[in-house]
């Protein structure tokens, strides 16, 4: 039997934004390092895969929780949404609780929490080969497009080829998971 553990999204709290960040920084390096180890050169400032200015921008910008499971913080998602369309800004569970379900079920809450929306989209790193298994396999997205030096983002303002040749030189998957 396939169950879902029993997990709940809890508004992130002021106080809690400071370790949400160093939570999320630590997710996304623990699967940057799992892929590349140390001689990865992918890393946004310093030695994190996602930049400080980057989440906190998307937790400004959007909607952010907690991913609690019992009374255990073990994740964090940001969503935002304008009428039937939503983007997954940011999932993370801590690399600790990993291969649980965890980040499936919070994902379950997220659509529970947010039925208008009809089209979700995300993006992940070319080299996030667990996040493609991810929404692909786990969450129902397909991909839809492939963002790269040769084809950057139209919708990201600062993504021109320089920028993304120098982050994420071999690109990044657009997600689209579009529900009935």
């Amino acid at each position: 039997m396939n169950t879902k553990p029993k997990v709940r999204l809890l508004p992130l709290e002021e106080s809690d934004r400071e370790q949400f960040i160093k939570d999320n920084q630590e997710a996304f390096n623990y699967g940057a390092l799992e892929e590349f180890g140390r001689r990865d050169d992918h890393f946004e400032e310093g030695e994190d895969i996602i930049s400080r200015k980057t989440i906190e921008q998307s937790i400004d910008g959007g909607t952010a929780y907690r991913i609690m499971f019992g009374n255990e913080k073990v994740g964090g998602v940001i969503v935002s949404t304008e009428g039937d369309r939503g983007e997954l800004e940011i999932l993370f569970v801590s690399p600790h609780v990993h291969s649980k379900g965890i980040g499936y079920a919070a994902w379950c809450e997220v659509e529970r929490l947010y039925p208008e929306v009809r089209v979700w989209e995300t993006v992940t790193p070319y080299f996030e080969t667990r996040n493609i298994h991810f929404y692909v396999n786990r969450c129902g997205f397909h991909i839809v497009e492939f963002y790269n030096s040769h084809h950057p983002d139209p919708n990201d303002p600062e993504a021109d080829a320089h920028h993304i040749d120098e982050q994420f030189p071999d690109g990044m998957f657009r997600f689209e998971k579009r529900l009935s």
